[in-house]
Order: C-alpha cells, then sequence, then structure tokens
C-alpha cells in the first residue's frame, strides 16, 4: 500500500528573519560543478564560506548546510529565505550557479512509528 500522495504532511519551519514567529520557507537546491567543488581545509576555505555567509545574510537568506556528491561535481544545499529569488540573488553575487530551487518540508518517518525520532521537523 502506498501512503505517499495520498495523505498530507505537515511540518514547522524554522522562525524568519525577525525572529517574530513568522516561518521561513526552506528550500533545496541543486547546483552542478562541471569541475566540481573544491574548499579547501583551512584559511582560505575559511574565508570563502564565511564570504558567502555574509552575501548571504545581506538579503535574510540562511544556507544551513549542504550534501555533496561523491565525485564534488553535484551539491544539494539546504536553505532558509522568504523565497526562491533571494536565493537566486545571492548566488549570483557569490558567483555560485543554481539548477533547481524546490522548496522542503521534513518528513520524519519516525514519527509515524511513535519511537520519537531523528527529526526536529524543521
Amino acid at each position: 500500500m502506498c501512503i505517499f500522495g495520498t495523505s498530507r504532511t505537515v511540518a514547522s519551519k524554522p522562525d524568519g528573519p525577525a525572529g517574530n514567529g513568522d516561518k521561513m520557507p526552506r528550500y533545496l537546491v541543486e547546483r552542478s560543478f562541471p569541475y566540481g567543488l573544491d574548499i579547501p581545509i583551512n584559511d582560505n576555505g575559511r574565508t570563502a564560506v564565511a564570504s558567502v555567509i555574509a552575501t548571504n545574510a545581506d538579503l535574510g537568506v540562511n544556507w544551513v548546510h549542504s550534501y555533496v556528491g561523491d565525485d564534488s561535481r553535484k551539491t544539494f544545499c539546504v536553505y532558509d529565505a522568504a523565497t526562491p529569488e533571494a536565493i537566486r540573488k545571492v548566488a549570483q553575487r557569490n558567483g555560485l550557479p543554481v539548477d533547481a530551487i524546490t522548496e522542503v518540508r521534513v518528513l520524519d518517518p519516525y514519527f509515524y512509528t511513535g519511537k520519537g525520532g531523528g527529526s526536529d521537523a524543521s
């Protein structure tokens, strides 16, 4: 029996930038790097990442974390932002590609088992 697509899943979203209880949408941003993504684990990498975070903050965009494919050519980045357009603007300012932006929410399978679980549903 397939239940996906037949029931509504509700998950909370993080507070907006004002911290006033308005919920900020969460997005999955897919990126392609033809020659691979290389962020060195040193001061140069730290500086590069700090610059991206600061630029994002100018438009109220929060980079939560990223998943990097085995060959480092594809990334899947989780962001909180008011709109997909805000993500596109900061990506352009940061010189980062954007293949697709999808609004997402967490589906925690352990919620359904009553065993508590693996997610804070944000």
